[in-house]
């Protein structure tokens, strides 16, 4: 008989969601591509680098959290399905809105801006949280959504 007398720590992890500070705006509900330029373009005014920025919202999209998931160089963040979601699983948000900026100022998406809009729609998929756009934001209130041009369909994820 082999005894188990082998006892090993285990690390006890707490998640918490800190409100770091706070954004002023009119509505609180996005209800167009356009209300969602006018939140984030506040935050990323002037950003020398590009900013990858998620909006959280509830059921009647609200917005319940903004996040600041990547700050990266002039023209590329590294984003990642682990870290675009962790702010809206915490907050128990129903669903996000993306939003970066274009340090040149303009907003047309590259084909790495496609390609991770793909990826993240796949993985809101499965957590259930619609993606329901992702914004490109340019110079002078300029912005691309990628909804409007028909990269984003529909979730069909029954929640």
């Amino acid at each position: 008989m082999r005894k188990m007398n082998t006892l090993r720590n285990v690390n006890v992890v707490s998640i918490q969601l800190v409100k770091e500070k706070s954004l002023a705006y009119g509505s609180k509900q996005i209800n167009s591509p356009k209300d969602a330029a006018l939140i984030a373009g506040e935050f990323l005014v002037g950003a020398d680098r590009e900013h990858f920025v998620v909006l959280c919202m509830d059921t009647k999209h609200n917005v319940n959290a903004l996040n600041t998931v990547s700050v990266g160089t002039l023209n590329s963040s590294l984003v990642h399905p682990r870290e675009v979601f962790k702010a809206a699983v915490l907050a128990n948000s129903n669903s996000i809105i993306l939003i970066h900026n274009h340090p040149s100022g303009d907003p047309t998406p590259s084909r790495e801006d496609l390609e991770i809009t793909k990826r993240l729609v796949e993985a809101g998929s499965i957590l259930g949280i619609e993606v329901m756009d992702h914004v490109v934001i340019g110079d002078n209130g300029n912005y691309v959504s990628l909804k409007e041009r028909g990269e984003i369909q529909p979730d069909n994820v029954s929640r």
